[in-house]
């Protein structure tokens, strides 16, 4: 598979402090990856390094000509102002907002595209909503859409399931399934459980990243990133709660 952003030896922090030390991975066309870290390993700080929010100390950040321009980034639902005056469908539009496409972002092809994306994500009858009036499962879905609305090659989410409940959650697992089939997809996630079924790669970041492919992680390594034993589930895929802490008996 051809690669679609390399990172090269790539360190980079806050203040004197460095979050990512060294950090060396590559995403490729229909990769589907966990990033799977402690609270403050760098999980977030990775996504902003890959789209370009924030620079590298040093090491190398690249991207494939023309993958700059197709990124969809999907943030935290806890990050949304939920009382800014906007439509779902306003909302979705801003995905085609850029420098050059301001004045034209709501062109009828543009609005024609962003219907389409609604609709693919189940919010039709919705698109004329204030997104304050939205539930969590249905603002995420629209900041989904609004991500997919430029036709990226690389799908990036930031903790996508925080505010789903079960079914919510179940559908937008089959969605990003169906999306893989022509794009990368890329969780970052505190619970990959819910993932089990359908990911390809589990990136570890704890200031520094360790890739495993489907099925390898192990207690050992989970042991070593979290700073505590980690109980697992099947699939090689890493439950949230610890089975033990530190001597003093905390749970």
């Amino acid at each position: 598979m051809k690669s679609l952003v390399e990172l090269r030896d790539v360190t980079f922090g806050y203040g004197e402090h460095p979050v990512l030390e060294n950090v060396t991975f590559r995403i490729t066309e229909k990769d589907y990856i966990l990033v799977i870290g402690p609270n403050g390993g760098g999980k977030t700080t990775l996504l902003k390094l890959i789209l370009g929010i924030e620079k590298p100390w040093s090491g190398s950040v690249t991207l494939r000509q023309g993958i700059a321009e197709r990124m969809g980034y999907v943030p935290q639902y806890a990050t949304l102002n939920r009382n800014f005056p906007i439509s779902v469908l306003d909302m979705v539009l801003t995905g085609l907002v850029s420098g050059s496409t301001y004045l034209s972002a709501k062109h009828p092809s543009h609005r024609e595209r962003a219907l389409e994306m609604i609709e693919n994500v189940g919010l039709q009858e919705k698109r004329e909503e204030r997104i304050a009036r939205l539930s969590g499962g249905q603002l995420q879905r629209a900041l989904i859409a609004r991500a997919l609305v430029s036709d990226p090659l690389v799908l990036f989410l930031d903790e996508p399931t925080a505010s789903m409940d079960i079914t919510a959650r179940e559908n937008l697992l089959d969605f990003l399934e169906r999306m893989n089939r022509d794009m990368a997809v890329i969780v970052v996630t505190h619970d990959p459980t819910p993932f089990a079924r359908t990911y390809k790669h589990i990136l570890c970041v704890n200031r520094k990243t360790f890739l495993h492919g489907q099925g390898e992680l192990d207690s050992h390594t989970l042991e070593m990133l979290y700073g505590c034993p980690v109980a697992l589930l099947g699939h090689g895929i890493p439950h949230t709660l610890l089975r033990d802490h530190d001597s003093g008996g905390n749970r």
